[in-house]
């Protein structure tokens, strides 16, 4: 992790330093539809879509006429819901996920943006809820999952104006949050699109 940390302040110096035009920086929130890619493990059961928010700060750093790079640091939450007939089982995990973006002009104002990405696990919460209330667990078995994580994204933008902007994204863990799956908690990969306007200043 610390050698992407050095490449990503790396690039950024470098991005900064021969920037064809000056460095803008944004705010960015919006929707989160997180699910899980199950591992290795006991796994019967299948897993449905939660959806969470994200948001955060960005830069946007000119290269080219045609690239840029864009870091954002966010806040997003992540996470899976399971419906069986004795109640709805959710998982909740928020990160600080840190991506470390390429943005490619493709047509007008729609850009291709993709990288890597790297994630900090802050909290997670469990909840179980049933006809006759509900039971909720913060940072139980916590210490089971990774602190940190390596993933990959790539979506698109579409700049409504010169300072607001539009756009989706597919982000997923390329490595397991957990190691020991059971028949209540999988191991599993997390796996997220998100929707939501950006500003830039």
């Amino acid at each position: 992790m610390k050698k992407i940390f050095i490449l990503a302040a790396g690039l950024f110096i470098a991005g900064a330093a021969n920037a064809q035009s000056p460095v803008r920086f944004g705010v960015k929130a919006g929707v989160n539809i997180a699910n899980i890619i199950k591992d290795d493990g006991n796994n019967n059961f299948n897993t449905e879509g939660k959806t969470g928010f994200n948001a955060g700060v960005t830069a946007d750093i000119p290269l080219t006429d045609a690239v840029s790079f864009t870091p954002e640091v966010l806040f997003a939450q992540k996470g899976y819901k399971v419906t069986n007939n004795l109640g709805e089982y959710s998982q909740t995990t928020n990160f600080i996920d840190i991506p470390i973006l390429a943005s490619v002009r493709l047509a007008g104002p729609l850009d291709l943006v993709v990288g890597p990405q790297v994630s900090f696990l802050m909290s997670n919460k469990n909840k179980f809820e049933t006809g006759y209330g509900s039971v909720e667990d913060v940072n139980e078995n916590s210490d089971k999952f990774k602190k940190s994580l390596l993933g990959g994204v790539i979506g698109a933008r579409y700049g409504l104006t010169e300072n607001l902007d539009i756009h989706g994204r597919y982000a997923l863990d390329f490595q397991k949050i957990n190691e020991n799956g059971n028949t209540n908690t999988p191991e599993f990969k997390n796996q997220v699109w998100s929707f939501g306007l950006g500003y830039k200043f």
